[in-house]
């Protein structure tokens, strides 16, 4: 895709905000030891009787993961003035510290990033660096080393944390809203209507790559090699979380995992604010291969609203989730999925709202979908 006739438009303001508040959200929480019951707590039975009212211990795992792609946010460089702008701020040795999390028990394994397959100009060679900016670090791997910690959680445990848009050309890429078939996806699932489909700018953000920088896929793959050749005899859980694009690129991610490896561990994706990703085939090969998503949605967030539509043949209207379409003819709804707009959510959703916290004031779009929003109102619902 060529973005020669396109003007750059301010599409962050509506995703995150550029100048991240690096203070830490602090937060407190009993060191509960879970024993054999971590497998519920990841999900195993997507979480009923845990989410309405908010069970105390999920809260405390939902904020002590939120708080490590807090720590991706805060090791980024924004500053678009740097030579270093869109690095990573920090070697994998101290980041967790320096970023505000001390004594997790993970140890960095890996630094990762995101790549644009979005085709850039002749002009962009002068552009700023926010505009042209074409790879950049987006969140790591993280594996849980310390014995005291591995006992409490009852299995080690390894993060994949993501942060959400930055740069120009992620912005870019997500409005590129239309559904594009999953690699090496070639044939629909029975009973369903159509094959496996996700958000273009998504998939293009996880599969590119250059000659110098090897795809968000690929080095995920590498390190999750190598963690299974590490760790493949224990108990092990593998929970990928993020926030807006780094939610999206979660779940992507953990679709990948589970596809290509037979020996994947529990795949849990705790997501906050994240945008719509894929159709309902998707979402039904994600159920199939057991990966377990918890999506945190604050009801007056735009980007839990986006992109596309959603057409569920059975399901309720409310005026605080998203419009469903009910009742359609079989032959509508294809016609109307053949258009590549129509989404389907996923996993389970803990939702919350931002205007009933009184705790919050002065919200707009971008601070209801701010991390630290959300985090909020997880402590405090």
């Amino acid at each position: 895709m060529s973005i020669d006739d396109q003007p750059l438009k301010t599409w962050g303001h509506l995703l995150n905000p550029i100048d991240y508040d690096t203070t830490p959200f602090i937060f407190t929480s009993k060191a509960v030891r879970f024993g054999n019951r971590w497998k519920e707590y990841q999900g195993i039975q997507n979480w009923e009787g845990l989410l309405d009212p908010l069970d105390e211990n999920l809260r405390g795992e939902i904020l002590r993961y939120g708080s490590f792609v807090e720590a991706a946010y805060r090791s980024f460089n924004f500053d678009s003035s740097s030579p270093a702008y869109g690095a990573c701020r920090y070697p994998k040795s101290t980041l967790l510290d320096r970023s505000g999390l001390h004594q997790t028990g993970y140890r960095l394994t890996r630094h990762l990033r995101a790549t644009s397959g979005i085709q850039l100009p002749s002009w962009a060679e002068m552009a700023p660096s926010w505009v042209a900016t074409k790879s950049s670090w987006i969140g790591y791997v993280a594996v849980c080393q310390d014995k005291e910690e591995i006992a409490r959680l009852g299995r080690r445990d390894v993060v994949i944390a993501l942060r959400g848009t930055a740069t120009g050309l992620e912005w870019l890429e997500n409005i590129r809203a239309t559904l594009s078939p999953l690699p090496n996806a070639h044939s629909k699932p029975r009973h369903e209507d159509s094959e496996p489909m996700v958000e273009t700018g998504f998939l293009s953000l996880y599969t590119s790559g250059t000659d110098e920088v090897p795809s968000l896929q690929e080095m995920v793959r590498e390190e999750m090699a190598r963690v299974l050749q590490a760790y493949g005899d224990e108990p092990m859980s593998l929970t990928i979380t993020g926030h807006s694009l780094g939610a999206a690129l979660a779940t992507l991610t953990a679709y990948d995992i589970k596809t290509t490896f037979k020996r994947a561990p529990m795949v849990t994706v705790m997501s906050f604010g994240g945008p719509r990703v894929g159709n309902r085939s998707f979402r039904s090969q994600l159920e199939k291969q057991g990966t377990k998503v918890l999506r945190i949605v604050n009801s007056d967030d735009l980007i839990t609203k986006v992109p596309g539509f959603v057409l569920e043949e059975d399901a309720e209207v409310s005026k605080d989730r998203n419009v469903y379409v009910a009742g359609l003819p079989n032959w509508v709804h294809k016609r109307v999925e053949d258009t590549q707009w129509v989404y389907a959510e996923v996993g389970r959703e803990l939702r919350l709202r931002s205007r009933s916290c009184p705790f919050l004031k002065n919200l707009n779009v971008a601070t209801c979908h701010d991390l630290k929003t959300y985090l909020h109102l997880v402590n405090y619902s």
